[in-house]
């Protein structure tokens, strides 16, 4: 009943998304408005009002354009000037899985439904832009922002995204993709210098963004750091020459808030609409400063003294009118923390929870157990709030602890903290209602925790990391890979005495995991929002079987991934002190790396265990039409139904030599989920079009599908080949 449910919603949703999404028309009427328009209304318009809406054209019946900070829910209002909050008592909002967790689904019918879903929130509460998604590479487990990201692969962040940006301007709000481009640390993000092979940057970085474009986001929004010396909010040679000429964008890019840096970089360079200038994006802030913004008063006096050509200015406005005339079509209000909205929740997150290790079948929990014990701070620590731009005012949150409660209503379910890590950190928001104060020492919490797990049938350790600073949170990127806290040492204990240990790790990017080999069972949580204790409670007991698989590589040490020099990461500072970053790895990231060196990961990409098992057969694969055309059936073989993700992974020939040639081991070509009934088989299809079999060849500036012998890699994960290939581009 569920299953049937859910289809048919899904299907709902999708059919909406595609019904609403609005054409050209509406150019003629924005070549109409500007003709109307004076000077002074053309600057006003590409530049803030406050801190999150720039003003309209009143004169001319044009409303102001208001931004929310996404993507994972509607952030609660700020103050006119201040990142403060407005203290608003009817702004909760459903706050959704990180868009890690989302990747983790594999499921792009479900993309679709989160971007629709949050869309409703944010045209409830009149939002024209929602500032997100985020398709940034996971280059290192240590970028602070890695869990609003999609992972570490371009074609699974950018089917992923492209589908949420569908959903989200469903409802005439815009989806605004950023932050374009090369933004892969938080490490020194204001000013950074990023060098990049082209080949690297057409590969790896920018693809996600193209499918976005393909996909008919209306808005981009620029990153902070530089690329090729110039900050990426005046880089002429990303936001014009590739975003707006070669691949024809005719939406606006918004800056991220203190991106701009100058007036001539700014009118020249391709950006669109300033915002947050003379912040940090995050705490730093100087009131009423908008005319002092450096597309307002200042491009002004260059326009009119000649020194800037009003015709820049002009594709600004049109830009920024186009989305402005988007958002306020249609005829839908919205809707904000509905039923339906938290159910959706709650069944992203089940899809997005991965299962790692089930040693011994100890997972799922059995109904009839009488005393479960569950440790750690991360089964009581709210994790909605902080982050940053990530925090949310959530009406509820319901905690991993409450959720096994809820499962186990005649069990005892015995709480001990184990660890302590101190309060969330703040942010803009005050958040002393979470109050998870603690006084005892790390010796007497493990001690606590060690007496309470005798006799208990089930022993479940909430860990990971949280969302306070130098984790998983904007602005700064995390200072080791290891988990904090004490954690380790606790978790080492605990499996000397209870070897049937299940832990579960939240967290939005890979951590280290020494006691791997202890523990029965390892479920990678990600942060799941509102009904996060319902999606783990639903996992943990089997109500839903996992299905989610790793949208990146977990390596055993931090040493054993591409990064080695620091050079590369963090970066190093030139004779002006200037910080530059260098990514000297090129195209090897991730599994990339991992499968090309050969070295075994503690979890590779694409990875996640499920309750039942999948057999695949009759794999076949043929090209035509100028595609290459992949089938396998797919059977459930076990006894409970559950959905697998087909993965097709293509090696490409050996032809060529040295650098400019050199191909991963394999690269993630297609991918498709399929749910199946226990017993129930199908016949899984995925076509790629030949041209996505190339390379990016500098020399010809462009990517080249090379003749040759492929060999496609039909499997369940990019370590888990079932059946391989081979295949003839001629």
């Amino acid at each position: 009943m569920k299953k049937c449910f859910w289809a048919v919603l899904i299907a709902a949703l999708a059919a909406a998304a595609c019904a609403t999404t609005p054409d050209n028309s509406t150019d003629k009427q924005v070549e109409e408005i500007l003709s109307q328009m004076t000077l002074s209304e053309k600057i006003a318009v590409v530049h803030a009002q406050s801190k999150f809406s720039s003003p309209g054209v009143p004169r001319l019946g044009i409303p102001e354009l208001w931004c929310d900070d996404g993507p994972h829910g509607v952030r609660p209002e700020t103050l006119w000037d201040a990142w403060a909050s407005a203290k608003w008592t009817n702004d909760s909002c459903t706050a959704y899985p990180s868009l890690t967790a989302l990747a983790a689904s594999w499921d792009r019918s479900l993309a679709l439904a989160y971007g629709k879903s949050v869309g409703e929130e944010a045209r409830y509460r009149k939002k024209n832009v929602l500032l997100g998604p985020g398709v940034n590479i996971c280059r290192t487990p240590l970028c602070g922002r890695n869990f609003e990201y999609m992972g570490e692969d371009p074609l699974l962040a950018g089917e992923m995204a492209a589908e949420y940006i569908k959903g989200v301007q469903s409802n005439h709000v815009a989806a605004c993709v950023k932050h374009f481009a090369v933004n892969n640390q938080e490490f020194e993000r204001q000013g950074i210098n990023v060098h990049v092979s082209e080949r690297a940057l057409r590969e790896i970085y920018l693809p996600a963004f193209k499918k976005a474009v393909d996909a008919g986001v209306w808005s981009i929004m620029s990153a902070y750091n530089r690329f090729e010396g110039e900050y990426a909010s005046h880089n002429k040679r990303l936001l014009k020459d590739i975003l707006k000429e070669e691949w024809g964008f005719d939406g606006a890019v918004i800056s991220d808030w203190g991106a701009v840096h100058d007036t001539d970089g700014a009118a020249n360079g391709g950006l669109d609409l300033e915002y947050g200038t003379h912040t940090d994006g995050v705490s730093i802030n100087t009131e009423n400063a908008y005319d002092k913004y450096y597309l307002a008063e200042a491009y002004k006096q260059k326009i009119l003294a000649g020194e800037l050509p009003e015709s820049e200015l002009d594709d600004k406005v049109r830009r920024v009118l186009r989305l402005n005339l988007r958002t306020i079509a249609g005829g839908n209000h919205g809707s904000m923390c509905s039923p339906e909205h938290f159910a959706l929740a709650r069944k992203i997150g089940a899809e997005g929870i991965t299962l790692l290790k089930n040693e011994g079948g100890v997972l799922p929990l059995r109904s009839d157990a009488r005393k479960i014990v569950v440790l750690g701070e991360n089964a009581i620590r709210p994790m909605v709030v902080g982050g940053s731009s990530s925090s949310l005012k959530t009406q509820h949150e319901i905690s991993p602890l409450d959720g096994i409660r809820a499962a186990f209503p005649d069990a005892e379910v015995v709480y001990c903290r184990t660890w302590n890590s101190g309060q969330p950190t703040p942010g803009n928001y005050n958040y002393s209602q979470f109050d998870i104060t603690e006084t005892r020492s790390q010796e007497e919490l493990l001690a606590e925790a060690m007496t309470a797990v005798e006799g208990a049938d089930y022993v479940i350790f909430f860990g990971g990391i949280n969302k306070n600073r130098y984790q998983d949170c904007e602005g700064q990127d995390r200072r080791e890979y290891w988990i904090p806290g004490g954690q380790n040492t606790a978790i080492a204990a605990l499996c000397e005495k209870r070897p049937d240990l299940i832990y579960v790790n939240i967290s939005g990017t890979p951590v280290a995991m020494p006691f791997a080999g202890s523990v029965a069972a390892i479920v990678q949580a990600y942060y799941l929002g509102s009904e996060t204790g319902n999606a783990l409670a639903d996992v943990l007991t089997g109500a839903v079987n996992p299905s989610g698989k790793l949208p990146f590589t977990f390596p055993v040490l931090l040493e054993d991934g591409p990064i080695k020099t620091e050079r590369q990461y963090p970066g190093i500072q030139d004779e002006n002190g200037r910080w530059q970053v260098y990514y000297d790895e090129g195209i090897f990231v991730g599994y990339r790396w991992y499968d090309s060196k050969g070295i075994e990961p503690l979890f590779p990409f694409g990875y996640g265990l499920s309750y039942t098992s999948f057999d695949y057969s009759d794999a076949s694969v043929k090209v035509a039409g100028g595609k290459l055309k992949a089938a396998v059936t797919v059977r459930n073989s076990g006894a409970v139904d559950g959905a697998e993700v087909v993965q097709l992974y293509v090696s490409a020939p050996a032809a060529g030599e040295g650098p400019a040639y050199e191909r991963p081991a394999q690269e993630l070509k297609g991918f498709e989920k399929v749910y199946l009934a226990a017993g129930e088989s199908r016949k899984v299809s995925i076509e790629v079009p030949l041209e996505d079999l190339g390379y990016y060849d500098e020399a010809a500036a462009d990517f080249v599908t090379v003749k040759g012998q492929y060999t496609a890699r039909i499997g369940s994960s990019s370590r888990d080949i079932r059946s391989e290939k081979s295949f003839t581009v001629r």
